[in-house]
């Protein structure tokens, strides 16, 4: 998952790189690659913590929390689409760094979710050599 995630990111920024146009738009473009990525973990986290939290028959976060994290990604996925569909270059290159950016935001919700796994995972394992050694 590693690698997607790195491919992802490779791509995002040869695209940025070559990217015609003005060094301006090409700076937007890469604040809202990040502000992306890191809603997009936020995202993961947020929606696999209120999972848990339910599970275990806990409160899950407050509705203001919800609101801020839901709608932090939304506004960055719409600015950086805005910003690119805006870009005064040919649609055709327009079509690789949007799709190299949709790409890096799927490979982020994955590599999230493959971390989170991995750390419960070590957990559960922990307890029970813990348990086992009892």
């Amino acid at each position: 998952m590693w690698a997607s995630f790195l491919i992802a990111v490779f791509l995002c920024g040869v695209g940025l790189t070559w990217l015609p146009g003005r060094d301006l738009d090409r700076a937007f473009m890469v604040m809202g690659y990040f502000f992306c990525l890191s809603a997009a973990f936020v995202l993961a986290k947020f929606v696999r913590d209120n999972e848990r939290a339910v599970a275990a028959g806990r409160s899950a976060d407050t509705p203001m929390f919800r609101f801020v994290v839901w709608g932090g990604f939304f506004v960055a996925m719409a600015l950086t689409a805005r910003g690119l569909l805006r870009m005064e270059i040919n649609e055709t290159y327009k079509a690789f760094p949007g799709v190299s950016w949709l790409y890096l935001i799927t490979c982020t919700f994955t590599l999230a979710k493959t971390l989170r796994d991995r750390h419960e995972a070590d957990l559960a394992e922990a307890r029970r050599e813990a348990r086992n050694a009892e």
